[in-house]
């Protein structure tokens, strides 16, 4: 059974909302029902068949091709299976996913993984603003599983997470990990202004040295354990995370945020060379 293809005929004016073509809810569906189902568009609605080319019937592994960006709602509460976005996705990609696979081969909107509960979300792109964040007005973000972004993110990353993964081969904006509540944000780029502002737990782990407000209290240098085992469990994933020269145990770490419950944690990466200079300047000043 080849998998259920929807290649886009011609691209839209306005936006598109792609909820109602997700695994879950096309199970047991035929191609001829499938076609049928009216998608909002703007104001209007349209069929199925007059926006896409169908072509496959396995609903449990979804392909979207010459997707743009203003289809938005891809995988909208996913709760098994897999859906491919070939091109690019718009806003609100895998909303409130409970499991299964999401990748986009291109750049995404506003808000993905938004309050993603589980499953592996993959943007071999960009992503937009408020990545595994909440919705406007609610107060907790992503709540499980992982998402990895092999471009750059935009601002506010991560803003009221509570739960879950999330690895960033690129650089993210300002605020990252905002307002952050638990969860792992990790960062291998650059990082922008007021990166974990209001942060209540929650690990960010950076490869790169970062500006912080004074309201993170360094805390000095550490050799932590569990380092090794995290980066093990990165070792399944298609990323430079799961390389080993990647890997990294010694750090600089940074408490706060003190204007807020202060529980929380900011680890910069130690390069070997400063770690051996401090280590030879500890042990010149006990002799």
């Amino acid at each position: 059974m080849s998998a259920l293809t929807f290649t886009v005929k011609q691209e839209t004016a306005q936006r598109v909302d792609m909820s109602p073509l997700v695994c879950q809810l096309l199970k047991d569906k035929s191609v001829t029902d499938i076609a049928a189902i009216e998608l909002q568009n703007g104001k209007r609605k349209i069929r199925t068949d007059e926006l896409f080319e169908i072509t496959g019937s396995d609903t449990q592994n979804i392909v979207i091709k010459k997707s743009f960006s203003k289809l938005d709602f891809i995988a909208k509460e996913l709760q098994d299976g897999s859906v491919t976005v070939v091109g690019e996705a718009g806003a609100y990609l895998g909303l409130g996913m409970k499991s299964g696979t999401v990748t986009v081969n291109g750049n995404v909107g506003l808000y993905a993984a938004c309050e993603m509960k589980n499953g592996l979300l993959t943007i071999r792109g960009n992503a937009g603003d408020f990545l595994g964040a909440a919705l406007p007005g609610n107060k907790q973000g992503m709540k499980g599983g992982t998402v990895l972004v092999k471009g750059n993110v935009g601002q506010r990353a991560g803003d009221h997470m509570r739960r879950g993964t999330m690895l960033i081969e690129g650089n993210a904006g300002d605020y990252c990990g905002s307002r952050m509540i638990a969860g792992t944000i990790a960062v291998m780029g650059h990082t922008g202004r007021f990166l974990g502002y209001a942060m209540q737990r929650g690990t960010l782990l950076l490869w790169q040295q970062p500006t912080l407000s004074a309201t993170f209290n360094d805390c000095g240098s550490h050799t932590l354990a569990f380092l090794p085992i995290l980066f093990k469990s990165f070792t399944k994933l298609d990323s430079k995370f799961a390389k080993k020269s990647v890997e990294f145990n010694r750090v600089r770490r940074y408490g706060g945020d003190m204007a807020e419950k202060g529980r929380a944690e900011v680890l910069v990466r130690l390069d070997k060379g400063i770690t051996q200079n401090n280590a030879a300047f500890s042990a010149e000043r006990f002799h």
